[in-house]
């Protein structure tokens, strides 16, 4: 099923919702969040979507490469493993979003910004559960 074409006013729905969730926000960042995010949800089209994102944007290969590790890796800075403690936390919701990990963010964060995180984090979760739910694949639009 192509969303496109199917449902069009909803994939335009959810493509606006993306647009506004980024705005404002730095683009490796927002990446490296929905790879993440991508990941969690095993959305391979996704996944190689926000890899190649992430390289236009500048991201390095090392960090994308270590971004399924970032909890011990040393290449990221604490705000982007504040964002991804939240990205797992929304991610995998049914253990819920401790404050520990809600307020390591908003340390790091203003709170638009952090609006913003939550936002791309729930959009690149609609985006995983449409993709994968239809089946869309590698070189496909």
């Amino acid at each position: 099923m192509n969303f496109t074409t199917t449902a069009p006013q909803v994939f335009k729905a959810v493509y606006a919702l993306d647009a506004a969730a980024r705005k404002g926000l730095d683009p490796i960042l927002v990446e490296l969040v929905q790879i993440r995010t991508s990941q969690l949800n095993r959305c391979a089209y996704c996944i190689d979507y926000h890899t190649k994102d992430a390289r236009k944007a500048g991201e390095t290969e090392e960090r994308i490469h270590q971004l399924g590790a970032w909890e011990d890796s040393p290449v990221f800075t604490e705000r982007e493993r504040a964002a991804l403690a939240l990205t797992e936390a929304v991610t995998l919701l049914p253990g819920g979003v401790s404050d520990a990990v809600y307020d390591r963010a908003a340390a790091h964060f203003p709170e638009r910004e952090l609006a913003q995180i939550i936002a791309v984090i729930f959009t690149a979760n609609t985006w995983n559960r449409m993709n994968v739910t239809t089946r869309k694949t590698l070189g496909t639009e």
